[in-house]
């Protein structure tokens, strides 16, 4: 499996923007499905972007209109762009992908079908 490799951690003021990056730390391809998670502790992981290789995007509804996923086909690497940064936006964010489309599709409810996993950002937004 490869392994992907995220931006560091990062600390930033309410309101603020802040892009995080992910790349495959070895030759990868046919990654169809990509995606961006976050957890806190005490409350289950979740999804708040994911894109499939057919162009198609899917935002968490506390995120939508604020974060945008997107690729750099030719640096190879995955973004999530957040902006309006709320102080609930705080989290440890990891970046995910797999060869294959999910039985549902490629969401943000579909972190368990992924196989490689980024190590994790921690992002602190204050208010």
């Amino acid at each position: 499996p490869a392994q992907l490799v995220e931006s560091g951690d990062v600390s930033l003021q309410a309101g603020g923007s802040l892009r995080l990056s992910c790349r495959p730390s070895r030759d990868a391809y046919s990654l169809n499905c990509l995606g961006w998670f976050r957890q806190t502790p005490g409350k289950e992981r979740e999804g708040v972007a994911a894109s499939a290789s057919d162009g198609t995007t899917n935002y968490a509804r506390s995120v939508k209109d604020r974060f945008t996923i997107s690729k750099d086909n030719d640096k190879n690497t995955l973004y999530l762009q957040m902006n309006k940064q709320e102080p609930e936006d705080t989290a440890y964010y990891y970046c995910a992908a797999d060869r294959a489309i999910p039985p549902f599709g490629c969401t943000v409810v579909s972190d368990r079908y992924l196989s490689y996993w980024g190590q994790g950002t921690q992002v602190t937004v204050s208010s």
